[in-house]
């Protein structure tokens, strides 16, 4: 069986991290599966989906990362092209994945003792985003 569901958040941008492990696995129980897999999908080039430790340092250590890997202030193509000043957003988000899949036993999500699904919201604004949702299993 397939049930596919849509998580709606509102995001700061600018690297805003945000803890949707909640809401994933409230549609898992809306969705009365048991046993199978999540797939997570987030439509757009400036928004990933990952899993981390959500607490403050971990939290700062990645949005630290991301700017050690693409400095918001770097020279990109995109930004000559368009003048939107969202380069930097747009390699974030392609080096972590717009996609997520997380293995579901019993009813939950088989997530690690400290592990949390994170979207991530890597544009220059604040947004209205979508996650979509897909759960693949059985009763």
């Amino acid at each position: 069986m397939v049930i596919t569901k849509t998580i709606s958040l509102r995001s700061k941008g600018n690297t805003d991290i945000i803890d949707i492990t909640g809401k994933v696995s409230a549609c898992l129980g809306e969705s009365g599966l048991s046993d199978g897999i999540v797939t997570l999908f987030v439509p757009g080039s400036t928004g990933a989906l990952s899993t981390v430790e959500f607490e403050p340092g971990a939290v700062r250590d990645l949005k630290e990362a991301y700017q050690n890997l693409a400095p918001v202030d770097g020279d990109y193509a995109h930004n000559t092209k368009w003048g939107d000043g969202n380069g930097f957003s747009h390699v974030r988000a392609a080096l972590t994945g717009p996609s997520l899949s997380v293995p579901f036993a019993a009813g939950r999500l088989m997530l690690g003792t400290w592990q949390q699904v994170i979207f991530m919201d890597f544009d220059n604004r604040p947004r209205s985003r979508e996650i979509i949702a897909q759960f693949m299993g059985e009763k």
